[in-house]
């Protein structure tokens, strides 16, 4: 018998000029590669419509974007601040408290890890080159899958069972990060400079955001891969588990 293919909702970036909802096929590519079925949630704001949607996908996938809207972690907009999607914003921390509750497996990738950690009680730089000091570059110039910079992965950690390593490089095209990580939570991975790259749930169900972006590499790297194969496992082993009670 096949194994179960589990359904993953994946969030999309919103053009408010040209009316549009866009998703960059790596996304869909790297869940559909490793047994997932993507399913390209709409934007919404209506309590109704995102309770059917956390009730109908198996696992959450928050992808990458723009900038986040400093109001929503009590803060005023810094001059480094670029565009922001409030009404995407306002979504994503709906759906993402959402699963949370529902004890349904969550994926976050570069701009959605960030919203992940609002969405649970962090906060984060909106600008790091205004707000930080001694720097790496965070916002490579080189081609979307070049490994820029190196990271170091806590022991013990989802990320470090995943990664089987305590070290790897990723690729990197941010300016804000992660500051503060909500109780419950943990930093899994850092860049030499001390800027938090990932942060995990402690325990389960599989909740785990990355500041870079795995879609962009994961065809040729196996690290990468590794991060989508454990989370669609992950949402196939939690439909499993939900069918049987």
């Amino acid at each position: 018998m096949a194994p179960v293919k589990p359904v993953i909702g994946i969030t999309l970036t919103y053009s408010e000029r040209e009316k549009q909802l866009t998703l960059k096929k790596d996304n869909s590519d790297a869940l559909l590669d490793v047994g997932g079925i993507p399913f390209l949630l709409p934007l919404t704001n209506d309590p109704d419509s995102l309770r059917g949607m956390v009730e109908s996908i198996d696992g959450l996938m928050l992808t990458g974007g723009d900038d986040i809207d400093p109001s929503l972690f009590g803060e005023e907009p810094q001059p480094g601040l670029g565009r922001v999607e409030p009404e995407r914003d306002r979504m994503e921390i709906a759906l993402s408290q959402a699963m949370v509750r529902a004890g349904k497996p969550v994926l976050a990738l570069c701009r959605g890890c960030q919203v992940l950690n609002i969405a649970l009680g962090g906060d984060m730089y909106q600008d790091l080159d205004s707000q930080r000091e001694d720097l790496i570059q965070h916002a490579q110039r080189g081609p979307r899958d070049y490994l820029s910079h190196s990271i170091e992965i806590r022991r013990g950690t989802l990320l470090e069972q995943i990664a089987g390593t305590d070290r790897a490089r990723v690729n990197s095209f941010h300016h804000q990060a992660l500051r503060h990580i909500p109780e419950g939570y943990t930093v899994s991975a850092t860049a030499p400079d001390g800027v938090v790259e990932a942060f995990e749930r402690v325990e389960e169900p599989f909740i785990l955001g990355v500041q870079w972006h795995p879609e962009n590499l994961y065809r040729r790297d196996p690290f990468a891969r590794r991060i989508f194969r454990s989370f669609v496992d992950a949402c196939r082993e939690s439909k499993t588990t939900r069918a049987a009670r």
